[in-house]
């Protein structure tokens, strides 16, 4: 055995004095000889300089006082919890001891000081709170049911709107190179749209006129006008309705994508009545401004146009933005044009004053801005691949006045105009509601049996008297009407 030199020796000496005074955990199957022998091994064979080993040493035991803590504290609330079950059981009542156990946690965490044990009661508050939420009773909560699947497209769908005039039809677009108008009632495709050489990206629907705006990803956006005729309703078949669960945990299990048939007796357009070109790149998106006589327009080409529809002449090229657009919507009322982009940036462009176009810049994301709409008060909504959807007051933009957190990216969104609702579409299939406050008012039912089976792309409110409220749509080739239900005092609170 080799000669510990002087330093060696203090160490191990100073070390065993600090244990002499904590409790030690030991291992069933060592013995506290086996211990001191590997310790003395270790400062023999270790290449670091002394007073570096003496602070990893008392690092070390630092940390295993904090679990000595702990593992007392565990043990005296046992204790506790074995006594109360006694005095319980000896007066005829029960209780559960996680409940007990809940109680004495928050009065002994409150003496305890270590980030650690802070931690370990934070976890356990959180899970006991999903845990007491799955109780609450569901008469209140949101009804959810699904109405109609609309199917017809051979590719995922992109975008769905809904008309604003008389007939009240729904479109969709999609990567089929095709867009389709549909009865919200019979789910019948009444019109299909075959202008595009490319993805149909976008579909916007004019205000006071029958005609449709639809971008593409053949660098083009198109208008085109459409005549339809709706059929005579069928009867709803009997769907129980769904209340709107957060914890029911429903079956991710995929059914098999077999060939969509598209519709036979489906009357379709090919020409567009304008066809907008000034984009070097996929054009993602478009919008009418309000009176329907510009079209806002956004592109992979870093920039958006602004048109003028009877002359389809470019009026403005609104560039700024440092990577691809995402989306762009206009105010249903003002002049106004939100534009979003992967540069994790929404620009607002201004052209309420024909002598000035202002434009702000709002960086309150960290990833991808998938979409930013307006509502009809002076507020707007961003959603961002970070996970995150910010409510923002355009009278004060500097910071949001609601952050909504979720488990997954946002795609595009939309706000009720009558009930002030906040759909959010997510890639992990799911479909949640919120309010303006950001308060969670429920999920749509989710399924093998019904529901998104792949990523939905967008969501889309109807406020006219149609049996759906909400339409949804994803890359599974097909669009959901829903009627969603909400009580006016689950929306107050």
């Amino acid at each position: 055995m080799p000669v510990e030199s002087g330093s060696s020796a203090a160490a191990r000496q100073a070390k065993q004095k600090r244990k002499s005074h904590s409790l030690s955990i030991r291992r069933t199957n060592s013995t506290e000889q086996d211990r001191s022998g590997l310790q003395r091994d270790m400062m023999e064979d270790s290449k670091l300089p002394l007073s570096l080993r003496s602070n990893l040493l008392d690092l070390f035991s630092q940390i295993e006082r904090e679990f000595e803590n702990l593992y007392i504290e565990n043990l005296e609330l046992r204790r506790e919890i074995e006594t109360l079950n006694d005095r319980l059981s000896a007066d005829g009542q029960t209780f559960e001891g996680a409940d007990l156990a809940k109680g004495a946690l928050k009065t002994k965490a409150s003496h305890s000081t270590s980030q650690l044990s802070q931690k370990l009661k934070t976890t356990y508050k959180a899970s006991t709170s999903k845990i007491v939420s799955s109780f609450k009773a569901t008469t209140s909560r949101a009804v959810c049911q699904l109405v109609r699947e609309y199917v017809g497209h051979r590719d995922g769908i992109w975008d769905l709107s809904v008309t604003r005039t008389q007939p009240v039809v729904l479109g969709t677009a999609s990567a089929d190179h095709s867009a389709m108008l549909w009865s919200i009632e019979t789910g019948k495709c009444l019109l299909k749209y075959m202008g595009h050489q490319g993805s149909v990206n976008s579909i916007k629907f004019h205000p006071t006129e029958q005609m449709a705006l639809t971008a593409s990803g053949d660098q083009t956006a198109h208008i085109w006008r459409y005549m339809v005729q709706l059929p005579t309703p069928q009867p709803v078949s009997d769907i129980n309705q769904t209340p709107c669960e957060d914890d029911v945990d429903f079956s991710d299990k995929d059914e098999a994508d077999g060939e969509v048939e598209g519709p036979n007796d489906c009357p379709s357009v090919r020409v567009a009545t304008t066809t907008l070109r000034s984009h070097q790149g996929v054009v993602i998106a478009a919008d009418w401004l309000v009176g329907g006589k510009q079209v806002v327009t956004a592109s992979w080409d870093r920039a958006a146009n602004l048109y003028d529809v009877e002359t389809s002449e470019l009026v403005h090229s609104l560039t700024g933005h440092d990577q691809e657009l995402t989306h762009c919507c206009t105010h249903p009322t003002q002049r106004l044009v939100v534009t979003s982009s992967r540069d994790t940036t929404f620009r607002l462009w201004d052209f309420r004053d024909p002598s000035i176009h202002s434009v702000n810049v709002f960086q309150g994301h960290t990833d991808t801005v998938t979409s930013a709409v307006f509502t009809v008060g002076d507020n707007v909504v961003s959603g961002s691949d970070d996970r995150t959807v910010k409510v923002w007051d355009l009278k004060n933009m500097r910071s949001p006045i609601a952050t909504i957190r979720t488990d997954s990216a946002v795609n595009r969104i939309s706000v009720s105009v009558n009930q002030k609702i906040i759909a959010l579409p997510h890639d992990n299939r799911q479909v949640r509601l919120f309010d303006m406050s950001g308060v969670r008012l429920a999920r749509l039912p989710r399924s093998n049996r019904q529901g998104h089976r792949r990523m939905v792309c967008c969501s889309a409110w109807c406020e006219d008297n149609t049996s759906c409220n909400l339409f949804t749509c994803g890359f599974d080739r097909q669009a959901i009407g829903w009627n969603i239900n909400i009580p006016a005092l689950l929306q107050e609170k």
